[in-house]
């Protein structure tokens, strides 16, 4: 019997943050019941599920926290083999998911898990998306593939966040019940990573009042889902974003399900390839808007989704290698006794555990400003709350690029050193890390590239918010026996910014977008070592971590630092030479 939650204390460490108590205090609105929140056949009773206080939250997040650690450790990690084994399968144009999946999705939908963040009039638990970042952690640990389909949730989210309350009202309970899973359709043959390509045609049909869908969409996580965004072109004569719509396909007869696409890894999550035809839908907030706001705000949440599964991949990998090697003897020794493998044993330890602290801070940043979004539809924000919301708008908008780029990344490197440590058994399928290394190959990929990540977070880098931010992580005041890593933190800076410098001297944007992403992995490690700092700080636990990976980040910078002043604008040309067809 293992559980996932209680295991690993670093979770609950993150669940009890200081920034917690302002997102509590705004969830639940200060603790005001209000009984216009509520609804049904029979009348309920609100004090028996609003929280009366903070403690009374964060025991409630802790209990169901909990409750999803038996799950993950006790019904979806010891599914993970035959889930990857079976696969999804396509029979009569539907998508059967694999044995395993489905008892998997029955447990969760059993605890009340389909609705986290949703608010309670609807079903939902009304929990942070710090808690349920936790919970994809969690999920994402015991089956990778798996968060594909709990990680969803944010569709229903966005249903929320645009749609009208005809719509909300009709579909929402639905997501929140688990009667529907989710599917954000996006995707097309001909437009990939570039979605201002989306050719999918949308017509609206006046005797009906729906909107008609024509058109090839492929690579579509979860392609069968009961409820789907659908991305389409309602604005005819138009070949870029501003002629897409946001719209609602409730799943019917008139889509083909070509095939299910037979994939590296995360077997137990189905990618479909769709042929729409006449198909009904139903618009979600205003025309021309689905690429520019509707997608954007999707994508960011399916981004964070994808970096706590990197994350659980990147747990799951560190755990799978220590216990090899501290059971595995060569040489006469006990493998975890020599120095390249203590060495690699330990860099994944710290780097998850930087990764995690970053993860649950862009969390926070994603609760506070989506929550002050909600309020003020229901009433003026104060000045404060106004820039309140400006304020950790912009930091989401930068961390959540640089965590989800960051992650999937090292999620490679992880699983990579986790079969090294393992050997020439980590090659078979004798052991789960074969199978972790093929499901973190995704992760850098889908929901946009490694490479898109960095163009969009280098604008946090080249705006001043990274410094802004390291000021006041620097602000905080700490103990006087850890002050010896914030000096070096404060010198990490100093040659970071300098790098800055240095590269937009030129002048050259192409010179830029060459850079960027050492700058933006040399800023990463910045922001993580003061994370890890203050964590530090809270708890003496992550002393060593803390010391650790900013030693190793500092060299790590300073060997970008090199690269970059050794190649000048002028030096790309070579590069362009020898691509050359």
């Amino acid at each position: 019997m293992t559980n996932f939650y209680r295991d690993n204390s670093d979770l609950q460490f993150h669940l009890n943050n200081p920034l917690m108590k302002r997102i509590v205090a705004l969830k639940e609105r200060n603790f005001k019941i209000d009984e216009k929140e509520y609804y049904g056949k029979d009348k309920i009773d609100p004090n028996e599920y609003k929280p009366s206080n903070f403690e009374d939250a964060i025991d409630s997040y802790d209990s169901v926290l909990e409750i999803v650690g038996d799950i993950a450790g006790d019904v979806i990690a010891p599914n993970a083999e035959s889930v990857d084994l079976e696969g999804a399968r396509l029979e009569n144009n539907r998508v059967h998911y694999a044995e395993g999946t489905v008892r998997n999705l029955n447990a969760l939908k059993q605890a009340r898990l389909t609705g986290v963040t949703q608010p309670r009039k609807y079903g939902g638990l009304n929990f942070p998306t710090t808690v349920y970042s936790m919970m994809i952690e969690m999920v994402s640990r015991g089956d990778a593939s798996l968060m594909n389909l709990f990680g969803l949730q944010d569709i229903g989210e966005t249903v929320r966040e645009f749609g009208d309350d005809d719509i909300k009202a009709k579909y929402i309970p639905q997501f929140a019940s688990g009667e529907a899973t989710g599917a954000m359709i996006l995707t097309e043959p001909d437009a990939g990573s570039d979605l201002q390509a989306v050719q999918l045609k949308a017509h609206f049909e006046e005797s009906t009042g729906l909107w008609r869908l024509n058109g090839v969409k492929r690579f579509i996580t979860n392609g069968n889902a009961e409820l789907s965004l659908v991305l389409a072109r309602t604005e005819e004569g138009t070949k870029d974003g501003r002629g897409l719509s946001m719209l609602l396909y409730e799943r019917d007869d008139t889509v083909q399900i070509r095939r299910i696409e037979n994939k590296m890894g995360i077997h137990g999550s189905p990618t479909c390839e769709m042929v729409f035809k006449n198909s009904p839908a139903v618009l979600i907030g205003k025309r021309k808007f689905g690429l520019i706001k509707y997608v954007m705000s999707l994508m960011n949440g399916a981004r964070l989704g994808v970096s706590g599964q990197a994350i659980g991949i990147c747990e799951a990998a560190y755990r799978e290698s220590l216990k090899y090697a501290q059971e595995r003897a060569q040489f006469g020794k006990i493998i975890n006794q020599f120095p390249p493998v203590f060495e690699i044993l330990t860099d994944m330890k710290v780097k998850t555990a930087a990764l995690r602290t970053l993860y649950y801070e862009t969390s926070r940043f994603v609760d506070v400003y989506k929550t002050l979004e909600e309020i003020e539809h229901e009433r003026s924000l104060t000045p404060e709350e106004k820039n309140e919301l400006r304020q950790f708008k912009r930091r989401a908008d930068f961390y959540t690029p640089l965590i989800k780029g960051l992650s999937s990344e090292a999620a490679n490197r992880i699983t990579y050193d986790a079969i090294q440590i393992h050997g020439g058994t980590g090659f078979t399928k004798d052991f789960p890390v074969e199978r972790l290394y093929r499901d973190a190959r995704i992760t850098s990929i889908y929901e946009g590239t490694t490479q898109l990540q960095v163009i969009a977070a280098i604008k946090g880098v080249t705006s001043g918010l990274f410094s802004e931010m390291m000021e006041e992580y620097a602000s905080i005041k700490i103990s006087y026996d850890l002050e010896f890593m914030l000096k070096e933190l404060k010198s990490m800076k100093k040659e970071y910014l300098s790098a800055i410098k240095y590269v937009e001297s030129f002048k050259d944007q192409e010179y830029l977008d060459f850079h960027a992403r050492r700058l933006v992995e040399m800023a990463g490690n910045i922001i993580m070592g003061h994370l890890l700092l203050l964590d530090a700080d809270r708890d003496q636990k992550f002393r060593l971590i803390s010391e650790v990976f900013i030693k190793k980040a500092k060299a790590e910078n300073t060997d970008r630092m090199l690269v970059i002043k050794e190649i000048e604008p002028d030096f790309l040309n070579n590069y362009k030479e020898l691509t050359k067809l």
